[in-house]
């Protein structure tokens, strides 16, 4: 995504659902708490003698909630496939004070959202708290082995793994991934004004940067030297809005850009709510062509990211309704979608044009084979790489090149394909933790070398589109990574996930081997690829 948290939905959020909802979520399995209600442990409150002052009807129906909740065992709490569900569970446990059902929930989470540290590191504290050092450790130990960094030395939360040599060494090797990495630096700046700079674009024929800005909707030309000059200016002849996005095609000579109506926008109005669309013009001279609008009457929409591919297809993606397009005789037409997704924020096309590629913030990567309308999902070894948080995302020579925003520590990270194009076979941090990074959104490939935002000013901005502290702004750094760092280094290829015969699978049923579980190595990903629109 090229905009703020603020602008549309940028992180995992289990939306709050009714308890009722939650809890069918998890009971509608065999042997559940409503058909076995003799075995749910009542609640301290009702054992009590004495009299008690009367209940609400609210405070009557949450008793009667958590006391079905805490009647779930942890085999139906591990068969949910509902984080919605679970995140209510996992506060109703919170606030009932029962641990290892929190703890069961969390479990499960991290199952079914393996690219989320913050999921795990939360399991680490439930551990904790439980005085569990094994467990924590092993959570710990996970997170450090995929690249986080986490700041728990001095955590009140983590004083029950305190005062052992493993302790010292998770925090010390913590420390260790965040310290800076790469040859990446500073290439240039854009100014420090009030412009919301969110996209960036390379014109190969001319040689200049392009950057589109949120506030004024404008598209200006970066000197390289600390300024812009305005290039394409918002008007009524084509209607710009917010800027999120653009894409350069220079063999057909066309620049495209996404535009949102949002309350960041200085002219957002009633009129232009919820209103996206992608405007096309002549790349040498910035004339006005034609836009192609997303339809208003069926909800808000909002365009997160765009690519295009070597014959000028391009593709967009809105991370609202969680679909993807591709422009198609000035008209957008839907490639896939699924309402499932968390927010795409990332589109690649493969070299040959056969592949696009996406990340979801939460839940990774996934691809679409164009030829067939197929989605599938991405193979790879989530215990020593983790792919949640990604915002700008890049083809590069066989390559996927990722910006992730959300991984603590914030990272470029190069993802070798197999030959397929469904598997990542090696990783390859190009630079980290860099003192530059303060919030890095997306870029633009320029021969071997990536270009991107590395200090977005996003967070200086409310909700409602309002800059909340003007002498906070700063120059935008646009930051180059060298795509070739450590190309012809041998990197420890990732092993690809064991694929167990039915007759193992029989065999570890009887005599599971010490450090398996069957829910979590075994089960099928909690959310299938999007289904594809052929």
């Amino acid at each position: 995504m090229q905009a703020a948290d603020s602008l549309m939905p940028m992180k995992t959020r289990f939306y709050p659902l009714i308890a009722a909802i939650a809890l069918a979520a998890c009971s509608k399995q065999p042997d559940t708490a409503t058909t076995q209600p003799a075995s749910a442990p009542a609640p301290a409150a009702q054992e009590q003698v004495a009299p008690a002052q009367a209940q609400t009807p609210e405070e009557a129906a949450k008793a009667e909630m958590t006391k079905k909740a805490v009647a779930l065992t942890q085999e139906q709490i591990m068969q949910s496939r509902d984080p919605n569900a679970l995140s209510k569970l996992g506060q109703i446990y919170m606030d009932a004070g029962e641990p290892e059902h929190f703890i069961w929930t969390l479990q499960r989470l991290t199952q079914l959202f393996p690219n989320s540290g913050d999921l795990r590191l939360q399991l680490a504290m439930a551990y904790a708290g439980g005085e569990q050092k094994t467990e924590t450790y092993d959570t710990l130990l996970h997170l450090i082995t995929q690249g986080y960094y986490y700041d728990i030395a001095k955590d009140p939360r983590f004083e029950g793994a305190h005062g052992t040599k493993v302790w010292d060494y998770i925090v010390k090797t913590f420390d260790d991934n965040n310290k800076p990495f790469g040859e990446g630096k500073v290439a240039f700046e854009l100014p420090k004004t009030d412009s919301l700079f969110e996209s960036i674009a390379w014109d190969p024929k001319r040689k200049q940067f392009l950057v589109g800005s949120v506030r004024d909707g404008g598209i200006y030309v970066a000197d390289g030297k600390g300024g812009v000059k305005e290039f394409i200016k918002a008007e009524a002849a084509n209607g710009l809005m917010a800027v999120f996005g653009l894409a350069v095609d220079a063999a057909h000579d066309r620049l495209y850009a996404i535009s949102n109506g949002v309350p960041h926008f200085n002219h957002f109005d009633a009129a232009t709510a919820g209103s996206a669309g992608v405007y096309e013009f002549v790349l040498s001279n910035g004339k006005f062509v034609r836009k192609a609008m997303l339809p208003v009457d069926d909800g808000r929409h909002i365009l997160s990211s765009i690519t295009i591919d070597g014959n000028g297809k391009v593709y967009v993606a809105d991370g609202v309704v969680q679909q993807i397009y591709r422009l198609d005789d000035g008209a957008l037409k839907l490639v896939t979608g699924n309402p499932s997704l968390s927010g795409i924020r990332g589109l690649a096309v493969s070299g040959d044009g056969r592949t696009l590629y996406f990340a979801d913030v939460a839940l990774g990567l996934f691809g679409i084979d164009l030829a067939q309308g197929k989605p599938f999902n991405i193979a790879y070894d989530p215990s020593h790489l983790a792919l949640g948080g990604i915002d700008g995302l890049y083809w590069y020579d066989g390559t996927l090149i990722a910006i992730q925003n959300e991984m603590s520590p914030k990272r470029i990270m190069r993802l070798r394909l197999g030959n397929d194009g469904h598997s990542i076979v090696q990783a390859q941090p190009l630079d980290a933790a860099q003192e530059a990074f303060k919030m890095p959104t997306v870029g633009a490939v320029s021969g071997t070398d990536l270009y991107f935002i590395a200090n977005s000013q996003k967070a200086l901005y409310s909700d409602l589109g309002v800059l909340t502290d003007a002498g906070k702004l700063e120059p935008v750094h646009v930051f180059r990574t060298n795509l070739l760092y450590a190309w012809n280094q041998k990197a420890p290829a990732m092993p690809a996930p064991h694929k167990y015969t039915p007759e193992e699978l029989e065999q570890m049923r009887k005599a599971p081997p010490k450090g398996f579980n069957l829910q979590r190595d075994v089960q099928k990903p909690a959310t299938p690829a999007p289904t594809g629109n052929p």
